[in-house]
């Protein structure tokens, strides 16, 4: 019993392009002949009283950057090219290669750097100049620095270029041409350092260590770095709304199991300054509610685990959550997903899609036997479609919310409902063979839209003001892996509310992820939030990195955060429950409302 919501892969945006303007990111392996060993690189003997100590440390701690032999990190000292290149490979090992690479006639066979430089102009992150130079010992200036992050990170200006330089810089007018889209970008998010004017660029002014290793650590969503130097570091206003909720699921968790401890989570949760609960209603094939609906298709009122007989868990959630101020949206956890042994698999087989093959069993995480519900079946939608119904018509909910799950596995569909149903629509052709085959998939896409369309309409006319909200992965993984087209969903007005699950380990990754094109559209009209990983069971999530992210998604100018899940906020990590609480607290340290499309919410600008 050990999963929740899934980890995806997503494409990445278009990256920008600079032609013959070098390219270059930074975080540096600078003591490329003598490095200190690992251990040492906390003991660096000149940054004690640096403006950049605190982001120096955190980088060598993680071997991104290290010191000279003798133990000296030399921060005023310029960087090189072939340096940005080798702390490219450091700060973002994961960066997905964007072109074919290039011999530069000026990097030898044997030069230190050579694989370093070639990964580097691959992955965008450094160009070269005419007559394929690359120019490896050339100092970095502080202007192309910073170009050079925006282009390996994508990173596009949202706002008027000459309005951000302008407030931003009182030398803007020193910033060349071909970098002012890049500078406009790059101050957005925040990843614009100066020391120790912070209205001074000084663009053409040659990158120092230390300059470089801020620019990372912003990059990375560190938080080493004075924000008395951070250009547009604001502290977020105290009553600007912000999502902070969880989910809390039955697996891996007890904290549903006992109307005490569901008390005791609520008020820990409301301490915290948490404004919004998604308690799981559907999954295992039951109910976590007494249900007409469960009772007259599987014969099973309510999910039969002890600890939630003689009560209601989704009552007692909606009166306390309320009493507390928060926001309570039921969540349909499993979807069109069941065990393969539930007795709603058993009373309902013609329901079951299945694989071209004929099997109806999918292994999730490779272990559990789950089969799915056809979400193309009439009898299907309708028992989906009840549910619902039954919870906004019978509670005080102040939404419903819905993940990939509302789709199912792309190499699923080869049931004979859907196969019929598909040569009815094809002058009697068959589905094709490959499962990711584009036409067929959008088919399938679009089938589980249309119903989505239905059940939108069905909820609006029960309870008007009850937030549609959608919790999937990111869009290329939810259309290719569970035929979920949530982008077109957002663009059909079906979603009130998103929550993107970006389940990274990697800074660089996360972020990227967030500056994909259907989140930055869809967060110009409706709240845009991230699903948070915080733990799993054998996956602990450090409390810093939860930060680190949480602080990325501000950055980014989006609703908040939404954290998966309630028991791994405070266990199933190696620091302490205390530590854990302490850590939110400081994330959140004053009550905020929600963002609420019904309650006067407005996009950012």
């Amino acid at each position: 019993m050990a999963r929740r919501k899934s980890i995806s892969m997503s494409a990445v945006p278009k990256r920008l392009k600079l032609p013959f303007i070098f390219i270059g990111l930074t975080s540096f392996v600078l003591a490329f002949l003598h490095p200190l060993a690992a251990q040492s690189q906390m003991q660096l003997n000149d940054i004690q009283n640096h403006w950049a100590k605190d982001c120096i440390q955190q980088l060598a701690s993680d071997g991104i950057i290290s010191g000279y032999s003798d133990r000296t990190f030399r921060p005023d000292r310029p960087v090189t090219r072939a340096e940005f290149a080798a702390i490219v490979n450091k700060a973002f090992p994961n960066a997905p290669v964007v072109r074919a690479p290039m011999d530069f006639a000026d990097v030898r066979s044997n030069f230190w750097a050579r694989n370093a430089i070639a990964q580097a102009y691959k992955t965008n992150f450094l160009s070269g100049y005419p007559n394929a130079r690359f120019q490896p010992e050339q100092n970095i200036p502080r202007v192309q620095a910073l170009v050079s992050l925006v282009s390996g990170l994508s990173y596009a200006p949202a706002l008027p270029v000459e309005t951000t330089l302008a407030r931003s810089f009182t030398d803007a007018a020193a910033i060349p041409n071909y970098a002012k889209s890049a500078i406009a970008a790059a101050t957005e998010k925040r990843l614009t350092v100066n020391y120790p004017n912070v209205q001074q660029l000084n663009p053409n002014r040659l990158a120092t260590r230390a300059d470089v290793a801020a620019f990372v650590c912003q990059a990375l969503g560190r938080q080493g770095v004075p924000t008395a130097y951070i250009v547009g570091e604001a502290p977020v206003a105290a009553n600007k709304p912000e999502l902070r909720g969880v989910w809390l699921t039955n697996i891996d968790s007890d904290v549903l199991f006992s109307q005490q401890k569901l008390t005791d989570a609520i008020a820990r949760l409301d301490t915290l300054n948490f404004n919004t609960l998604y308690p799981t209603v559907w999954n295992w094939g039951y109910t976590l509610y007494p249900s007409a609906v469960a009772q007259r298709e599987t014969g099973i009122r309510l999910d039969p685990a002890p600890g939630l007989q003689g009560r209601d868990m989704l009552k007692e959630t909606v009166t306390q959550g309320h009493a507390k101020g928060m926001a309570v949206i039921p969540w349909f956890e499993f979807g069109f997903m069941a065990p393969a042994d539930s007795e709603l698999a058993k009373r309902h087989p013609d329901w079951l899609t299945q694989r071209r093959n004929g099997e109806t069993v999918w292994l999730e995480g490779g272990v559990h036997e789950r089969v799915w519900l056809n979400p193309l079946r009439p009898d299907v939608q309708q028992f989906l479609t009840d549910l619902v119904v039954e919870i906004v018509k019978n509670y005080d909910v102040d939404g419903i919310q819905f993940d990939d799950h509302f789709g199912y596995p792309s190499d699923f569909g080869y049931d004979n409902f859907t196969v019929e149903l598909y040569k009815k629509e094809h002058n009697g052709q068959a589905p094709p063979e490959a499962f990711n085959d584009s036409d067929w998939v959008r088919w399938r896409a679009d089938k589980i839209t249309n119903y989505m369309k239905a059940l939108f309409a069905t909820v609006k006319n029960v309870r008007k003001n009850a937030i549609f909200s959608v919790s999937p992965n990111p869009q290329e993984f939810s259309l290719n892996s569970y035929l979920l087209d949530w982008q077109t969903w957002d663009n059909l007005g079906l979603i009130e509310e998103l929550i993107v699950q970006v389940y990274r380990d990697d800074t660089a990754r996360f972020a990227a992820e967030l500056e994909h094109p259907s989140i930055q559209n869809a967060k110009k009209h409706i709240p845009v939030a991230i699903g948070v990983l915080s733990g799993l069971k054998g996956r602990f999530v450090p409390l810093e990195q939860i930060q680190r992210q949480v602080q990325i998604v501000r950055d980014r100018g989006l609703a908040g955060s939404s954290f998966f899940f309630y028991e791994s906020l405070w266990n199933y990590a190696k620091e302490t429950p205390q530590q854990r609480q302490t850590g939110f607290q400081q994330m959140f340290p004053a009550e905020v409302k929600r963002p609420n499309i019904y309650d006067g919410w407005k996009p950012s600008t």
